[in-house]
């Protein structure tokens, strides 16, 4: 981590005193601010008074459960960076996790250099920046048929609405702008946003595809296809 950066502010949502504890001293000692509440209602009174760089929720809180936070935070701010702690590996909750908006998601037990690792990954795709790579002037701009994108920002404007997007959400429409009319194969995708190409990870790709279709509803010319068995095409039809 930078020192000479400020220091990003972590809200951590955790309702075992061990484990947050642990969570606090570990993210303390890499140069992280931290601030611990062990239920949900005390989190989101939290969150309301940040600001914060990124909310690492455990799923089970009492008072208000980790789903719950994140629905409200998103009904707030789509672009917060949001890491969820489970002791449940289901798939039907990973998803759920991803369709709310989550980022990433760590099961119990896990290792503490694997979540930081996860923490500095989230934090690196939520601040991309025009000078890095992959972001020059020819793919951090896009204006396509009635369809404006600002990649660094994470703004969206279709006609006269604009979303702001989360990182993965952005990133993802950033590559099938980039593959206009080509296939965007599922593997490169999911390599490169998510780190690998795991079959959870696949399912909640198709989670954000859902949502950019979602965006894209009311310009006609534009549609995300899928190519069974590849991937993904972004179709521009500008007859």
């Amino acid at each position: 981590m930078n020192e000479d950066a400020a220091a990003p502010r972590i809200l951590i949502l955790e309702d075992d005193p061990n484990l947050g504890y642990l969570l606090q001293e570990n993210l303390e000692l890499r140069g992280y601010a931290v601030t611990w509440r062990t239920d949900g209602d005390a989190g989101w009174a939290a969150y309301t008074d940040g600001p914060f760089d990124l909310c690492l929720v455990d799923i089970m809180m009492p008072r208000k459960d980790g789903f719950t936070f994140a629905r409200e935070m998103r009904r707030r701010d789509r672009h917060m960076p949001l890491i969820f702690l489970t002791a449940k590996s289901l798939k039907e909750d990973r998803i759920e996790g991803f369709r709310i908006g989550g980022d990433d998601f760590v099961t119990k037990p896990f290792s503490m250099e694997e979540l930081l690792l996860r923490i500095e990954a989230v934090l690196r795709r939520s601040r991309v920046r025009p000078d890095e790579p992959g972001a020059d002037a020819s793919s951090s701009e896009f204006a396509v048929a009635g369809v404006r994108f600002d990649f660094p920002r994470r703004v969206l404007t279709v006609g006269t609405a604009t979303y702001n997007l989360t990182p993965r959400e952005a990133e993802l429409l950033r590559l099938l702008l980039v593959h206009q009319g080509r296939v965007l194969h599922r593997a490169e995708a999911l390599r490169r946003i998510w780190g690998d190409d795991s079959y959870c990870n696949s399912r909640s790709m198709d989670v954000f595809v859902s949502h950019l279709r979602k965006y894209l509803r009311d310009e006609p010319r534009l549609e995300i296809l899928t190519v069974h068995g590849q991937g993904f095409r972004l179709l521009v039809n500008d007859d």
